[in-house]
């Protein structure tokens, strides 16, 4: 249900206009002054505001720039008298979003009031898909549906604990921790907290906290007023302001500034922040999911992140596993991957081979579930459309560890695993040699096909062939 403001000192007048739009099926609250009509914005956050233009201490236009500083793209719709259009077009042109002369019918108030909403729920779904975009996720509960608890592959024990959590983590509104090495699905598990509880219908944002300056997080976090730095040119939403009523997560938060992590904490105490540039408090319904890949506790005691605000994230704690620690999971994992690339690709699913098999339940996956994913997908486009994965396709990428075998299996293309040459660490364009060599041989010197099996332009295939040619370091015939 859709909330409007409606704003007038008359109290016959206000009561006919709320009555009028709670039985159109608005909520509908209301303020006798401009003042209190200002409050009610800050807690309740409305949909649309509909306010007389004459006022006692402040007038509608007044009112109209203090709700504009507040949120930019709230409509105000006024109401005038007859004799004061001039006034009206005043307003249209600081911004309002309609006008209603007196005296009006219902319906056109009503008819009026929609559009206002409408125009709300457009600005801020377009709000929305551009974080969401920026966040490379989904903007709402219903497009991560696919994101939930049914995507938590692995049948092992561990997981099944992960799992377990969940139901009562996701019906709570608690701040959610989600910890563990990096890899291994901390987002999947955010994601799927946020779709089994009762924000799934309501906004998923995400922000990666290692990647943006503090100057820039903070913009993204809390929005900033227009003219608070060069380039801000106009007034804009933060993350916080945009996740209203859903949920917000702080990926890497132990990556942020102290100045950050401070105001970090009084949102989580208070529910309320200021845009940057701005002493004007904005309060906010927002369940804040945090993911971190490092030893918090540890950083706390060195002073490198508030042990004030590590006790308000770590309300509800999980812990991911590391793939290492189940293994048993990855045969559903990999399977899951390859059916993945296949649907994208239009491709036929392969079958993965025994050997191929127990070389991936062998390793130890430093990167975790992320690695498999690539892997997989690496070994789908080379296989160049085979029915069958098999050991020569993915052993010479397990290259962070020795691989035991099966036996009487042998693979000749294992440069990684080998042991370090006496003189010392290879060179990074020596293994990038090595690896675009083995895919031209793969694809029988196809260049179009081995760059895009690499992720490289052709282009730039043919340069590095000619430089290394000329060096003599591989085959003229390439």
């Amino acid at each position: 249900m859709k909330t409007v403001l409606v704003v007038d000192d008359k109290d016959m007048m206000r009561d006919s206009v709320l009555q009028t739009l709670a039985r159109a099926g608005f909520e509908v609250v209301s303020a006798s002054s401009g003042q209190a009509a200002v409050d009610l914005c800050r807690q309740k956050r409305p949909d649309a505001i509909v306010t007389d233009m004459r006022m006692p201490g402040m007038t509608g236009i007044e009112l109209l720039e203090q709700v504009r500083r507040i949120d930019d793209d709230l409509p105000v719709i006024v109401m005038t008298a007859f004799g004061t259009i001039e006034t009206a077009v005043r307003a249209m042109k600081q911004g309002a979003f309609d006008y209603l002369t007196k005296p009006f019918e219902g319906d056109e108030l009503v008819i009026t009031v929609k559009r206002a909403v409408e125009h709300s729920g457009l600005v801020r779904e377009n709000a929305l898909l551009k974080a969401a975009a920026c966040a490379g996720g989904p903007s709402s509960g219903a497009q991560a549906s696919r994101l939930g608890a049914d995507r938590l592959i692995g049948s092992s024990e561990v997981m099944a604990g992960v799992r377990a959590q969940l139901p009562a983590i996701a019906a709570s509104s608690g701040t959610v921790l989600v910890t563990g090495e990096s890899g291994v699905g901390k987002e999947v598990v955010a994601r799927a907290i946020h779709e089994c509880g009762p924000r799934a219908g309501g906004p998923y944002l995400a922000v990666n906290c290692a990647a943006l300056s503090e100057s820039l997080l903070e913009s993204e976090l809390f929005g900033h007023e227009r003219g608070a730095f060069t380039g801000a040119e106009r007034t804009r939403k933060g993350r916080f302001e945009l996740a209203e009523g859903g949920t917000l997560l702080l990926d890497e938060v132990s990556e942020v500034s102290p100045k950050i992590q401070a105001k970090l904490l009084r949102v989580l105490q208070e529910r309320t922040f200021e845009r940057v540039g701005s002493s004007t408090p904005i309060g906010v319904d927002v369940r804040v999911i945090a993911t971190s890949n490092r030893d918090l506790p540890a950083a706390c005691a060195k002073g490198e992140f508030r042990q004030d605000l590590y006790y308000r994230l770590h309300v509800l704690p999980i812990r991911v596993p590391a793939l290492r620690e189940r293994a048993s999971d990855v045969p559903e994992l990999a399977a899951h991957f390859v059916s993945m690339v296949c649907r994208r690709e239009g491709r036929q699913a392969p079958v993965w081979d025994p050997a191929a098999q127990t070389l991936l339940r062998e390793y130890p996956w430093p990167g975790n579930v992320r690695e498999l994913q690539n892997i997989c997908e690496r070994a789908v486009v080379l296989s160049g459309g085979g029915g069958v994965l098999t050991p020569e396709l993915i052993a010479p990428w397990l290259g962070h560890a020795p691989v035991r075998m099966p036996v009487g299996q042998q693979i000749e293309a294992k440069p990684a695993a080998e042991p370090q040459a006496p003189q010392g660490p290879r060179v990074l364009e020596d293994i990038e040699r090595e690896a675009i060599v083995r895919t031209l041989q793969m694809f029988s010197g196809h260049r179009q096909k081995t760059a895009g099996a690499l992720g490289i332009g052709v282009r730039t295939l043919g340069l590095k062939l000619k430089k290394w040619k000329g060096l003599g370091l591989v085959d003229a015939n390439l």
